[in-house]
């Protein structure tokens, strides 16, 4: 994305990177003068607006654009950091100064300082990640309203809203270090998302979709993401409780994202180091049932976490994370590899597109296999111990018979460990939720203790 440098008149996302990338270079060429033996600056530029409509009148309507330039400055093993959000050559020199000062009266850390040099890309390949949409704000209404309308007259019980929302957003990166690396490039993030409240019986239950997309032209009908927030709201009402027992859990696909969260935080160098994760000495050994096979990919062309490098620089690669349940890597920025005695990842920033392979059955299928069991709905609070892997949530979901949803249940807790939950995955769904950086079609569980009356 390198080019001649003509800095715009006015700073934009297309004709940006050689302005931004201008001053990366003059903050990083100060901080020399200024007698760093080491520099990182980053710079970006955003804008768009986003739109909410609540039933079916527009409650707000708003633009963003934003600036801003971060530098990190080491002398020696000692660093400092400062930012501004103003790119004027002036608050620039002001800001490396700060950060210069900082660093010299900063502790001796003898792990600090840039990536490797030799892990720096030598090209920034394009991952097709800037799809800008010119729509204008009454369209964007009008997609909105559509959307919401398409909820609330789904079905007769579909009986109040909290609105829909549409927002178009594209920015510019540009990175670069004092080993003479700098690269950026040019990303959209188009969303449109609605939620509703269903009531019969004097009870109410809300829900919500969502749809986010690099290219427009890849997101859903808004009639279609309403229409389904209505469903999903509807299909939870007359839930009752359930008495206490163990049974299969299966977690759909958009709840399943947030069980491989825990893994990527569980193998973090930050945890690691700290030995504050329940997978703390486990690299090439079994974390998962055999069956389970997870990749990164960070150059998946228009998916939301792609980057050709991390926020250190480092290029991204795509390799394996769990082979056949056995743990081969973890995420790594240099920082925390170098306290580890080991090599970054290009993990700095975390995870680019974490792959769950299907295991070949449809949604359907693993409901069947699982025969009697909990399909969870929606999953409430933070209850995960991070050391232990000690895993207990709130839910609501649909209990399933004879490999049959039957009926909603609320009120729920559903309890396990992740090293047992992990081990005791019968089945990942082909119904891939792409809207996130994991990527994973619906999980089910051999057992996990639900709690209810």
């Amino acid at each position: 994305m390198s080019g001649p440098r003509k800095t715009p008149a006015v700073l934009s996302v297309t004709g940006g990177f050689d302005s931004l990338a201008e001053k990366v270079s003059d903050a990083l060429r100060l901080a020399r003068e200024l007698g760093a033996s080491q520099a990182e600056a980053s710079a970006s530029f955003g804008t768009g607006f986003s739109v909410n409509v609540r039933m079916r009148e527009v409650e707000t309507l708003q633009h963003q654009r934003d600036q801003g330039l971060g530098i990190t400055v080491w002398f020696g093993h000692r660093k400092g950091s400062t930012s501004t959000s103003d790119l004027r050559p002036a608050a620039i020199e002001e800001s490396v100064r700060k950060a210069c000062t900082l660093a010299r009266f900063g502790s001796e850390d003898a792990h600090a300082g840039l990536a490797d040099a030799d892990r720096m890309p030598t090209k920034v390949p394009d991952l097709d990640l800037y799809h800008p949409w010119d729509l204008r704000p009454d369209a964007a209404i009008e997609l909105a309203t559509a959307c919401e309308a398409a909820a609330l007259d789904s079905d007769p019980r579909v009986s109040n809203s909290e609105g829909a929302s549409l927002s178009v957003s594209e920015g510019l990166h540009v990175y670069g270090n004092s080993h003479g690396f700098i690269g950026g490039y040019p990303e959209s993030n188009h969303s449109l998302s609605c939620a509703v409240v269903a009531s019969a019986d004097g009870l109410m239950e809300t829900d919500y979709e969502y749809a986010v997309v690099r290219d427009p032209r890849d997101l859903p009908a808004a009639a279609i993401v309403g229409a389904e927030a209505g469903r999903r709201a509807v299909a939870r009402l007359g839930g009752i409780k359930l008495e206490t027992r163990t049974a299969p859990v299966l977690f759909p696909a958009r709840v399943a994202r947030g069980l491989i969260g825990s893994l990527l935080s569980a193998i973090s160098g930050g945890a690691l180091y700290r030995k504050a994760s329940f997978l703390v000495d486990s690299l090439d050994t079994p974390v998962f049932a055999s069956r389970v096979n997870i990749d990164e990919r960070p150059h998946l062309r228009k998916a939301l976490a792609s980057a050709p490098f991390d926020e250190e620089g480092v290029a991204t690669a795509e390799r394996c994370l769990v082979e056949a349940g056995v743990l081969r890597g973890y995420l790594l920025g240099s920082y925390y590899a170098r306290k580890l005695g080991m090599a970054s990842t290009g993990n700095a920033g975390g995870a680019h597109n974490l792959v769950v392979q299907p295991t070949g059955e449809s949604f359907a299928e693993l409901v069947a296999k699982m025969d009697r069991g909990l399909v969870i709905a929606d999953l409430m609070g933070s209850g995960i111990n991070p050391v232990t892997g000690d895993y207990s949530r709130g839910a609501s979901g649909f209990w399933v018979e004879n490999g049959q949803i039957q009926y909603p249940v609320t009120e729920i807790t559903v309890a396990g460990n992740l090293k047992d939950m992990y081990r005791g995955i019968l089945g990942i769904g082909t119904d891939v939720d792409r809207r996130g950086a994991v990527l994973t079609g619906s999980i089910l569980i051999d057992r996990m203790t639900i709690a209810g009356s």
